[in-house]
């Protein structure tokens, strides 16, 4: 047996081993092999149902085009002997709302004996054009007969998650897995900065108080190619900051930009091709041009292709250009470490200003014959400030459960929030891994995550009721990832 000295180690070390395969290679063994099955099903409801996304109730009685949900098992294994496990699901939904991913838990738990069911989690592409899961701000317009309710699309969409988590994973066979970065031009900064120093989600850019937007943009594509004992490809994973929301405002059902490019990847690549579609942190990004809007669109036309098909032709050509080279690069034997984290985020603290205008407002509403969509939402959101306010002494902190994930040399990274870019860039920046991939709306709750320079600009995707963890907690959730990502590389 080969004597593991400093020595040794370092210089294994100091050509890019990595230690697991380093310790395989000195005691004569092979290293770990990974498994890999993937899965693919439709979410999309059989009756009419409301859409999620916008402050008016919108019953979609058609389907442009279905939503749904691809999942991808993966399992390292010494031998008999299992390493570690983990399966990623991505939903065309606009999050995965409280008690969503719970109740998928408890209806797979039993079916995937050996596997811990932690290990598997959801997330959300954000398309405005999928059902509702929540019916707190829709249930006052919604019909009683005729169209599925937000309880009964629950029961059915984890349903439809338990099976297909139960079919990647009894599907999982040796396979390989390569990574690649590339570009292309999705997600743009929403948030319009003025004179004055306000800003607005969506502003005009056409006026003379018109500065600057707010934030950068970040228009890197992280690609996971997981591939068959045949060299086929079998699965891909592909994150990038920007949600799926070009077709928001429709009544319809809608995949948005991603069923588009899943359309092109497998008319390339075959029907059976599985497609994870993966928001980077882009609580303040989306796809719709601000600025130079007549140029893009022009040249939208003279190409014939719709706004999510012209997406769709940037994200295939960022895996077309970088395929040969996922192909030479695929590993059989690769470390894989999944770590499940529960961690507590300083919340926003109400201040007693804020309840006053929150009862203020309520009062206007109360006045009010009838009032619209958005201003019930307001008094829903007013109640919870108030009642938040009285329990923030005794609860500061909010739990969230975060995955971080080391595969290879790539690190995969989640978090629950519409994340804002910033936070996303620091996470990178000081991650040791080659490549992070991160994933934004996973397991739980939706809500913004702001900085303090969007703060201090206010508008939507900055107020107590959609931001409820702030700049504090933001520093927290970055260092606690940096932390967990790091450890998997000392």
């Amino acid at each position: 047996m080969m004597l593991l000295t400093r020595d040794v180690l370092l210089a294994f070390a100091f050509c890019g081993v990595p230690l697991l395969l380093a310790l395989a290679a000195a005691e004569g063994t092979e290293a770990p092999r990974l498994l890999i099955g993937a899965a693919t099903t439709s979410i999309t409801p059989d009756k009419p149902v409301a859409l999620a996304g916008q402050f008016h109730t919108r019953i979609a009685r058609s389907v442009d085009n279905p939503v749904t949900a691809t999942a991808l098992a993966l399992e390292a294994r010494d031998g008999e002997r299992v390493v570690d496990q983990a399966i990623l699901i991505s939903c065309d939904l606009v999050a995965i709302r409280e008690g969503v991913q719970q109740r998928f838990r408890e209806r797979t738990k039993d079916k995937l004996p050996g596997f811990d069911i932690r290990k598997a989690f959801l997330s959300a592409t954000h398309t405005h054009t999928a059902p509702v899961m929540l019916e707190r701000w829709y249930a006052h317009d919604i019909p009683d007969t005729g169209v599925m309710r937000a309880p009964e699309y629950v029961e059915f969409l984890t349903d439809r998650l338990s099976r297909i988590a139960v079919e990647a994973w009894e599907s999982r066979k040796p396979g390989s897995v390569s990574w690649t970065y590339g570009h292309a031009v999705v997600g743009r900064n929403r948030r319009v900065a003025y004179e004055n120093g306000t800003s607005r989600m969506y502003g005009k850019t056409d006026t003379p108080e018109f500065r600057s937007l707010e934030g950068y943009e970040d228009h890197g594509v992280d690609m996971l190619f997981f591939w068959d004992a045949a060299g086929g490809l079998k699965a891909l994973g592909i994150s990038l900051a920007c949600p799926s929301q070009e077709v928001e405002g429709r009544s319809t059902i809608n995949a948005d930009f991603w069923h588009d490019v899943r359309e092109v990847l497998r008319a390339k690549h075959g029907e059976g091709l599985c497609v994870l579609g993966w928001p980077a942190a882009a609580g303040d990004q989306s796809p719709h041009i601000l600025w130079n809007k007549p140029a893009e669109e022009r040249m939208r036309r003279l190409r014939s292709l719709t706004p999510t098909q012209e997406i769709a032709r940037r994200i295939a050509g960022a895996v077309g250009d970088t395929l040969e080279i996922a192909r030479k690069e695929a590993q059989a034997s690769v470390p894989l470490v999944h770590r499940v984290l529960d961690v507590e985020l300083p919340a926003r603290q109400a201040t007693e200003s804020d309840v006053a205008a929150a009862k203020a407002r309520l009062d206007a509403a109360a006045k009010k014959a009838e009032l619209t969509a958005r201003e019930r939402a307001g008094q829903i959101r007013d109640r919870m400030l108030i009642e938040r306010f009285a329990q923030q002494d005794a609860q500061p902190n909010v739990a969230v459960e975060i995955h971080v994930l080391r595969l290879g040399d790539v690190a995969i990274a989640t978090n629950p929030f519409e994340l804002y870019l910033d936070y996303g860039v620091q996470i990178k920046a000081r991650s040791k891994a080659v490549q992070t991939v991160l994933i934004q709306l996973a397991c739980t709750s939706g809500k913004y995550l702001p900085t303090e320079r969007a703060i201090r600009g206010g508008h939507y995707s900055t107020s107590l009721h959609t931001a409820p963890i702030g700049p504090k907690g933001g520093k927290a959730l970055v260092h606690r990832t940096v932390e967990a990502i790091n450890a998997l590389w000392e």
